[in-house]
C-alpha cells in the first residue's frame, strides 16, 4: 500500500503559535503511519519555514514550499520533495486568515480546510456577521467604529484575531478607551458587541456542501469572565474558569435548532473540510451566531476533537475523511 505524503504546516509567527505546536503534536499521536508519510513544515517565530522530525523538534532544514512540493536545502542545493495533500494546522493570523491558503492554491497541491475566501471572511468576525445576517441568522449587535451609545456591557475585540486575544469585557464607558487600545495591539480593525445573554454552545462540522457530518454540541460553563483557555498556564489540566458538556445539556429541540443553523452559517460562509461554528443559546431558546474557527484547536483540552469524539469520529478517524475529501476535489 501506498503511503499518503502530507506536509502539515504548524507553528507560525504570531501568537497562536504555541496552540498550533500542541494541535500538531496532537495529530501526530493520531495519524496512522500505516497510511501516512507525514512531512512536519515548521513556521518559526522569527518567519522562517522549517523541515523538522516532529512536532517537538527544535530545529530543521530550511525549506520552501513550490508547485513541485517541498524544496529542501541541504548541502549548498534543493532536494525536491513531492507532497500529495498539505494540511495547515495553524490558528489565527497568516494561517487562518487565507494567507497561508492563497499561497497553497498557487502551489497547486490539494489541501485540507476552507479555501482563501471562506477563510478571511471567518477571520473577520465583522465580515462573517454581514454574510450571516444575509442567510437569515441572528448576530450580536456589532460596531466597527466607536459606538455612539452601547448598550453596556460590550465586547471589544480585534476583527481579526483568535482564541480571544485582545478581547475585553466592557461594562462602563470608562472603560471603553483601554479597552480599544487593548484591541489594537492586535489588529487595526476592532469590533464592539453588544454582550447576548445565553449559554455558549458550540458545534463542530466536518465535509463539504451538502456531505456534512456534525459531531454532538458542547456547552461552555463559566463560573466567572469569558472563554479564554488558550491563554491560561496549564489548559491540558483543565481551564481556570470553565468546564466542556458533551453532550451539551440542552434540549433536543434547541439541539437540532443549534445544529441545523451551524450548517446554515458553514455554507452561507463557504466553509469546507472543518470548522467549529460558536454560538449562543438565549433563554427564549433562541440562537445567535458567536464566531467560525475555520481551523479549530486540535489539542488535546480542544473542543472540536472532543465532540468529535463523542459522536463516535476519533481525531484519526477525521483526518482521514479530510484527507479523502481534499484528495478527491471535493473541498474546492
Amino acid at each position: 500500500m501506498t503511503k499518503v505524503k502530507i506536509g502539515i504546516i504548524f507553528g507560525g509567527t504570531f501568537e497562536e503559535h504555541p496552540v498550533s505546536v500542541k494541535s500538531a503534536g496532537e495529530v501526530a499521536r493520531s495519524l496512522d503511519l500505516a497510511k501516512y508519510d507525514p512531512f512536519w513544515i515548521k513556521i518559526t517565530r522569527s518567519g522562517d519555514w522549517k523541515l523538522c522530525a516532529g512536532p517537538d523538534a527544535e530545529d530543521g532544514r530550511p525549506v520552501v514550499l513550490s508547485p513541485d512540493g517541498l524544496l529542501v536545502l541541504g548541502d549548498g542545493r534543493f532536494e525536491a520533495l513531492g507532497l500529495d495533500v498539505v494540511f495547515p494546522v495553524l490558528h489565527g493570523r497568516l494561517g487562518e486568515d487565507g494567507a497561508v491558503q492563497g499561497l497553497l492554491e498557487v502551489t497547486g497541491i490539494p489541501y485540507i480546510g476552507c479555501d482563501v475566501q471562506s477563510s478571511a471572511l471567518c477571520m473577520d468576525k465583522s465580515l462573517t456577521y454581514v454574510v450571516a445576517r444575509s442567510a437569515g441568522v441572528a448576530t450580536p449587535t456589532f460596531w466597527t467604529g466607536t459606538p455612539d451609545s452601547p448598550a453596556y456591557p460590550v465586547f471589544v475585540k480585534p476583527a481579526r484575531s483568535g482564541s480571544s486575544f485582545g478581547v475585553t469585557k466592557v461594562s462602563t464607558e470608562d472603560e471603553l478607551q483601554v479597552a480599544l487600545e487593548v484591541a489594537r495591539q492586535y489588529d487595526s480593525k476592532v469590533v464592539i458587541e453588544e454582550a447576548v445573554t445565553g449559554s455558549e454552545i458550540g458545534c463542530s462540522i466536518l465535509g463539504a456542501g451538502d456531505d456534512l457530518v456534525v459531531g454532538e454540541l458542547d456547552r461552555v460553563a463559566l463560573t466567572h469572565g469569558f472563554f479564554r483557555i488558550h491563554q491560561e498556564s496549564t489548559p491540558e489540566t483543565g481551564s481556570e474558569n470553565s468546564t466542556f458538556i458533551v453532550p451539551a445539556d440542552i434540549p433536543a429541540e434547541s439541539r437540532a435548532l443549534v445544529q441545523e443553523t451551524a450548517k446554515v452559517v458553514y455554507r452561507a460562509l463557504g466553509c469546507s473540510g472543518l470548522a467549529r461554528v460558536d454560538m449562543f443559546l438565549t433563554p427564549d431558546g433562541k440562537v445567535v451566531l458567536n464566531e467560525v474557527n475555520t481551523m479549530p484547536g486540535l489539542t488535546s483540552y480542544s473542543r472540536y476533537p472532543r465532540m468529535m469524539a463523542a459522536a463516535g469520529l476519533s481525531l484519526g478517524d477525521v483526518i482521514d475523511r479530510l484527507v479523502s475529501l481534499a484528495l478527491t476535489g471535493k473541498l474546492r
